[in-house]
């Protein structure tokens, strides 16, 4: 990460950014591992020089609490949904009005009609 704008190297046109990318160029010559490479980034510049957290200690964290939300929130939503369908069909269909004796009769004779 660019220490002035806090993009990755590739994004920024920051002069920092440029150094940074000749000198990891120049430790790549060198041969050097990635590995150790990011080590002395990090002692030059702390850890907000990488673009993602590592992957220990509390760092963990960040990789594994997006997840758990993830999963806390499909869960909520499962249940919400099988609650709602049990709801439903519990519930007895709603008793409307009763119809009258003449407008029954009428109903009762356009069906007849129809047959």
């Amino acid at each position: 990460m660019c220490p002035t704008c806090h993009t990755t190297l590739d994004q920024s046109d920051a002069q920092a950014a440029r150094r940074i990318e000749a000198h990891i160029r120049v430790r790549i010559a060198q041969c050097w591992t990635a590995d150790r490479i990011k080590s002395e980034l990090v002692q030059n510049f702390g850890a907000g020089i990488l673009a993602a957290p590592p992957h220990k200690g509390f760092d963990l964290l960040a990789w594994w609490l997006p997840l758990g939300g993830i999963l806390a929130a499909a869960a909520l939503l499962a249940l919400g949904v099988w609650r709602w369908s049990r709801s439903r069909e519990d519930a007895a269909p709603p008793d409307g009005p009763s119809l009258d004796d003449e407008t029954e009769q009428r109903l009762d004779e356009l069906l007849a009609r129809l047959d």
